[in-house]
């Protein structure tokens, strides 16, 4: 494949690995605890990095502050956010549901980081929070009478949603230019070192190996920790910044269509619409920053 018909393909290819990795949790949760697995991924994608990491040594944060500024947002991102996002799968929370929740972060971070820098938040960044929060209760909502929706997940995937946008932030604050094999590895190593003890304290660490859990550890080992991740840096480094946000829009509704196809979790038509409304307000959201930027 020559790399413009990459660059051309990059995102509806990133979009499909991305959106397919939370039915694919839910599949290797079937056979193993949450933070296990996640632990266990961590560790195989650090295992296939480190080569890498010998071969082209890439050059190593300069000061303690950037390996602190590295190890913050992979605590928040790899540990707070995947953890507590796998965990409301495994009490009973659907991929879309959990999807949806956490896709709400880029309206926190356009309304947060206004804050942080004193600006004011426009009517429109208003009106797009109170959407994206709308189609969240249409979603949740519309499902109750297809599959219970606990508090617990609600409060999980809450959690997530504040983790991710916590990493966003300080990334975006604190964030130095690492090479992605560096910052990767760092990053992945910390949730390693994080949930292993987290997995050995409060987990049976259950593991039922079977072929489901095979192709869902190496589909999130590969496909999501490596090449999704890689496109994305790729997209982004060739201008489609944009577009990588407006892909995120899609990220829910097509989580949902996957795990309908897939693990047979149904929506409703209010959830559909839930769904709509939502990525009304997060692209009303962005939308507005972009224009200010």
């Amino acid at each position: 494949m020559s790399k413009a018909l990459l660059v051309r393909t990059a995102p509806a290819i990133f979009l499909l690995l991305w959106s397919a990795g939370f039915t694919v949790a839910k599949i290797g949760i079937f056979d193993a605890d949450p933070i296990t697995l996640l632990s266990l991924r961590y560790f195989c994608v650090v295992v296939l990095l480190l080569p890498f990491i010998i071969w082209l040594k890439p050059p190593l944060p300069a000061t303690k502050k950037q390996w602190g500024h590295l190890i913050v947002v992979g605590f928040f991102m790899q540990v707070v956010y995947f953890g507590t996002a796998w965990v409301a799968f495994s009490i009973g929370g659907s991929a879309g549901s959990v999807a949806l929740i956490t896709s709400l972060q880029p309206i926190l971070v356009a309304l947060i980081m206004p804050r942080l820098s004193k600006e004011t938040v426009s009517r429109k960044r208003w009106l797009g929070l109170l959407l994206g929060l709308l189609g969240t209760a249409l979603v949740i909502f519309g499902n109750s009478g297809v599959q219970a929706v606990s508090s617990q997940v609600i409060l999980f995937s809450i959690a997530a949603l504040f983790a991710i946008t916590i990493a966003t932030i300080w990334e975006k604050r604190y964030g130095i230019n690492q090479h992605p094999l560096t910052s990767n590895t760092v990053q992945y190593t910390t949730g390693f070192l994080c949930t292993l003890p987290l997995a050995w304290t409060f987990e049976a660490m259950h593991i039922n190996v079977t072929v489901p859990f095979l192709f869902a550890l190496a589909y999130l080992v590969v496909c999501n920790s490596i090449l999704a991740i890689s496109l994305l840096l790729m997209m982004i480094r060739n201008g489609e910044a944009t577009r990588v946000s407006a892909l995120f829009f899609l990220v829910p509704p097509v989580s949902a269509l996957i795990a309908w196809i897939v693990l047979d979790e149904r929506m409703t038509v209010m959830a559909w619409c839930g769904m709509a409304v939502a990525a009304t307000g997060v692209w009303l959201v962005t939308r507005k920053q972009q224009k200010a930027s």
